[in-house]
């Protein structure tokens, strides 16, 4: 059963990714590409990011990293995810963020470790890798 799921997300986020292309229906759309500096590479185990991802933040940020209102934001074209480093998202994975920081602007904690005081480091890093795969 546990293969399945991680299959199903390995699938989904494959699919996600094959289908993250540009917008060709707004013809004026601007490439700003070029100027822009590329999204962070992580060097983590990708599939074992998966696996974490599924056991612990498919609950709030949904089985395609879309997020579920009112629990978990986007993780799918996430500013946020795009501008940090792996040590900076590692950093906050580790912390949380308390439902009254500044910066929560769902009102939901997000816990330490996303909940599972379980996850290492390493594993982290492997959600980070995961994480950038739905970054594009």
């Amino acid at each position: 059963m546990k293969s399945r799921l991680v299959l199903l997300v390995a699938v989904l986020a494959l699919a996600v990714t094959a289908c993250g292309g540009s917008d060709s229906s707004d013809s004026n759309a601007t490439d700003t590409t070029a100027t822009e500096a590329p999204a962070p590479t992580s060097s983590g185990d990708v599939a074992h990011g998966i696996e974490i991802y599924a056991g612990t933040c498919v609950a709030c940020h949904g089985l395609e990293g879309a997020g579920i209102e009112g629990l978990g934001k986007p993780w799918v074209g996430s500013e946020f995810i795009n501008s940090r480093t792996d040590d900076e998202m590692l950093a906050f994975l580790i912390e949380g963020r308390p439902s009254d920081h500044p910066e929560n602007t769902t009102g939901i904690a997000m816990m330490p470790r996303g909940g599972n005081p379980s996850l290492t480091d390493a594993d982290l890093l492997d959600l980070v890798a995961y994480m950038r795969t739905l970054n594009f």
